[in-house]
């Protein structure tokens, strides 16, 4: 079960990158958001993202006892679940889910209140909550965005 944790909460071992594995696990978020997106069924993406946060807060707990220190950069499944959240059932085209991924990237490394209060939380609920808030931070931007010009979301 361990590894599986540790498969998991490295969204496929790609928090091991050694640069900016936050951005890299916030990619996979995109790429599994397009994949989903694609399939075009509103019901899978909400379905997956709430199957993400929960079997993260999980692998983020039993990853970080198995690295032994609070939050390890090698967890990036939080930064997946965000960016799902983000985007989540937002007409979005290409350039949409760009803009996405840099307002969930700005809000997650910027971490407005309550978001650094939450990562105060026990073990992997700290770990996702955070990223979490800054998914919705970045979900009402993006509505936001959708609601003002959506033509710059370049949904078709």
């Amino acid at each position: 079960m361990r590894r599986l944790a540790l498969v998991l909460a490295t969204a496929g071992y790609t928090g091991y990158f050694p640069v900016a594995p936050g951005t890299v696990g916030s990619a996979v978020g995109l790429v599994l958001f397009a994949a989903i997106r694609w399939a075009g069924m509103p019901a899978l993406e909400v379905a997956v993202l709430l199957a993400v946060a929960a079997s993260g807060v999980w692998a983020a707990g039993e990853a970080e006892r198995h690295f032994g220190r609070t939050d390890p950069g090698y967890i990036v499944i939080d930064e997946v679940a965000g960016m799902l959240l983000t985007l989540a059932l937002i007409p979005v085209g290409l350039s949409g889910a760009l803009l996405g991924f840099l307002v969930f990237r700005l809000f997650d490394i910027v971490k407005p209140w309550p978001a650094r209060r939450l990562e105060d939380l026990p073990s992997g609920l700290g770990i996702m909550a955070d990223d979490l808030m800054a998914g919705v931070y970045g979900h009402v931007v993006m509505r936001w965005v959708a609601w003002l010009a959506p033509s710059v979301l370049g949904a078709s």
